[in-house]
């Protein structure tokens, strides 16, 4: 264990100097370490073991990115596991306490959604009578008739633009007189 750790430490150095193999070496040596790291850190906060790569790689990033922080004169190996640590707990706080239960097994135990209470076609008819007269026949020409706007706009001899705010104010307001009935 003191070996590697050593031998990180020297690579590590020899890496900050310029030396890219060193660094790739570097990198390739301590990769399974974090990984089986990341994995145990996963299984002991209940979270699925297979999310430790992305883990792995936030650590690669951030030691590449950090490695001018790193002090040459210490070891190497506790300002990688203090990354490693900081990394897992980032991850474990992103997800949450998530518990993952197959709903299939409880299907027919759930309630349904209850249905909204709807208003009935002559209540409906009504309450659009009531509208201003644009707004009417705008919401009866694209809701009703299924028409276009660029329709709608071409047969009233309004923009689309107009269309489109009569169309809004008229859906607010029948909207609006039907949830106070």
């Amino acid at each position: 264990m003191r070996e590697r750790e050593d031998e990180w430490t020297g690579l590590m150095r020899s890496a900050i100097s310029g030396d890219d193999a060193a660094y790739h070496r570097l990198l390739k040596a301590i990769t399974p370490v974090l990984r089986a790291a990341a994995r145990r850190g996963l299984a002991r906060a209940g979270q699925p073991v297979d999310q430790s790569e992305d883990i792995v790689q936030d650590i690669l990033l951030a030691v590449h990115l950090k490695r001018q922080t790193w002090d040459t004169s210490a070891a190497f190996a506790p300002w990688l596991f203090a990354i490693a640590r900081n990394k897992l707990i980032d991850a474990l706080r992103r997800r949450g306490k998530r518990i993952f239960v197959n709903i299939d097994d409880f299907v027919e135990t759930l309630p349904g959604e209850t249905p909204e209470p709807t208003a009935s076609p002559g209540e409906v008819s009504a309450q659009l009578q009531a509208l201003p007269a644009r707004q009417r026949e705008v919401l009866q020409s694209i809701a009703v008739d299924s028409a276009s706007i660029k329709d709608t706009a071409a047969k009233f001899s309004m923009s689309e633009g107009a269309v489109r705010v009569a169309l809004h104010r008229g859906l607010a307001s029948l909207t609006a007189k039907l949830r106070d009935r």
